[in-house]
């Protein structure tokens, strides 16, 4: 870990998730109705190639299709599921059925990289977990089926492709806005064929529109991907993670102030409960000293480079 502000890092680096889940309220305000592929598709592709032209570097051998792997599953897929989920639930359950990404993380990468997984990993999921289900399950939340399943498909494709991610590693040489570039390229491109095919441009497209789909491609994607990195360089990467909470409790407060959805007793509870989960996985000089004594985790490793990974 890079030294500097950890506790600057930490809340420049939350800013990410908190905009992704700003995407709910954006999707179902600002969008065409039921166009969840041409969303996707825009949200990805104009940031990848963006990043592509930056980074000036193509895949090579084996990484054209690890990468087209890696695209489909981290960005296309779970993209398209994410909307999905976002027009079939209200933005605060969407995001507490992916919210059990971290969990499906830590077990695969137990079950196929036989990582060790840590007690402080397994409680602040759950006390993470915990706290996004008091926030959004509340007597008014609709569950459909089709949302239930998509988001559920969604943070198992995005949780296949973290795993795989740490299990290829990244070529050497290749910086991680360049292999995100990649991704996301990659994701929009699959997105655009079917896109066309299930369902097609909008028949009309208004200023909303075009406000919301820059607001997700140039904030929600190049902006927030670019500062979630720099994060991952500069903090463990299991308090990356768990700032990933503060994606549901974003778009539970954000329908709170937008959509007049009032805040219960029980809802508070749940943002403690976040927050006390995010602050027990941010560094401190004591973990830090404890972590030397035994082997890396998972979540300690999984966005390291290709042999560079910490001893």
């Amino acid at each position: 870990m890079k030294g500097g502000r950890p506790a600057f890092d930490s809340a420049l680096t939350a800013l990410a998730p908190a905009v992704w889940g700003s995407t709910y309220l954006v999707t179902t305000e600002l969008l065409p109705a039921d166009r969840p592929l041409p969303a996707s598709t825009v949200r990805a592709l104009p940031a990848g190639l963006v990043l592509l032209a930056i980074g000036r570097v193509l895949p090579r051998g084996v990484w054209w299709w690890r990468a087209l792997v890696l695209g489909v599953l981290n960005i296309g897929a779970f993209f398209y599921l994410l909307f999905v989920a976002a027009y079939h639930l209200p933005g605060g359950v969407a995001a507490l059925v992916v919210a059990v990404q971290p969990m499906l993380v830590l077990l695969f990468g137990a079950l196929l990289l036989k990582e060790l997984i840590q007690r402080v990993q397994l409680v602040a999921c759950v006390l993470g977990v915990s706290g996004v289900a008091l926030l959004v399950l509340q007597p008014q939340a609709g569950l459909d089926g089709v949302g239930v399943f998509a988001g559920l498909a969604g943070a198992v494709s995005m949780a296949s492709g973290i795993v795989l991610t740490k299990r290829w590693g990244r070529p050497e040489g290749v910086g991680v806005l360049t292999f995100t570039g990649w991704q996301l390229t990659v994701g929009g491109l699959v997105l655009a064929p079917v896109m066309l095919v299930a369902e097609g441009l909008p028949g009309e497209i208004t200023g909303t529109n075009i406000t919301g789909f820059a607001y997700l491609s140039l904030i929600g994607a190049l902006f927030a991907y670019a500062i979630w990195f720099r994060g991952i360089g500069r903090l463990p990467a299991l308090a990356v993670s768990v700032l990933g909470f503060a994606s549901p409790l974003a778009a539970t407060l954000l329908g709170s102030a937008f959509l007049d959805q009032e805040l219960s007793v029980l809802q508070a509870a749940g943002a403690m409960a976040v927050v006390v989960a995010v602050v027990l996985a941010q560094p401190r000089p004591e973990r830090k000293a404890r972590a030397g004594t035994g082997g890396p985790s998972l979540m300690s490793r999984q966005h390291a480079p290709a042999g560079r990974e910490k001893p």
